[in-house]
C-alpha cells in the first residue's frame, strides 16, 4: 500500500537532489492504521445506516447505525453515535451509545462518554469513570475462546449457568 507523497526506491534514484527536502517531506506520517495496512471506514455524525457491515478493515461510526458488524479490525463508535447492533470485532472502542452484544478478540474500551447495553465478551476490558453499561460481562478470555462466542457454540451453556 503506497502512502501519499511517498516514493518508491525507483523514483529516488531517478530525481537529482536539486533542493534538500523538509523533514515534514522526507518522513510520512504514518498513522497506526496504516501501519497495520488495514484502511479505516468513516460513518460521519450526519450518517444513518441500517444493514450489515462485514470486511478486515476498521471502521469508525460517528452516526446511527442499526443492524450487524462483523469486522476483523477495530470498531471505534464516536462520542454523540447511536449504534443498536451486534458487533464482532477485535478491538472496540464505545464512546458512543451501543444497543446489542459485544464479542472482540481483543480489548473493548468504555470511554467516559460511553454506553453499553447489552452483554460482553472480551480478552480485555478497560472501563473509564462516567461509562455506562448494562448487561453481562466476561472478560479475561483467550481469542480461541471469544471465537466459540462468536460462532455461536457457547451460548447453551449460558442458558444452563442462568437458568433460562
Amino acid at each position: 500500500m503506497a502512502v501519499w507523497n511517498q516514493t518508491t526506491p525507483e523514483e529516488s534514484k531517478d530525481k537529482s537532489p536539486a533542493t534538500p527536502a523538509s523533514p515534514a517531506q522526507s518522513t510520512p506520517i504514518l498513522t497506526p492504521t496504516a501501519a497495520k495496512n488495514r484502511g479505516e471506514s468513516i460513518f460521519g455524525a450526519g450518517v444513518t445506516i441500517e444493514g450489515k457491515i462485514e470486511g478486515d478493515a476498521d471502521v469508525r461510526i460517528a452516526g446511527k447505525f442499526k443492524g450487524e458488524i462483523q469486522v476483523k479490525g477495530d470498531l471505534n463508535i464516536e462520542k454523540g453515535a447511536h449504534l443498536t447492533a451486534k458487533v464482532s470485532a477485535a478491538n472496540v472502542t464505545i464512546g458512543g451509545e451501543l444497543d446489542g452484544n459485544v464479542v472482540a478478540s481483543g480489548q473493548v474500551k468504555l470511554l467516559e462518554s460511553g454506553q453499553l447495553l447489552g452483554d460482553l465478551k472480551a480478552s480485555t476490558l478497560t472501563v473509564a469513570a462516567g461509562s455506562r453499561m448494562r448487561g453481562h460481562v466476561e472478560f479475561g478470555w483467550n481469542a480461541s475462546d471469544v471465537a466459540k462466542f462468536v460462532n455461536g457454540q457457547a451460548h447453551d451453556n449460558d442458558k444452563s449457568r442462568t437458568g433460562g
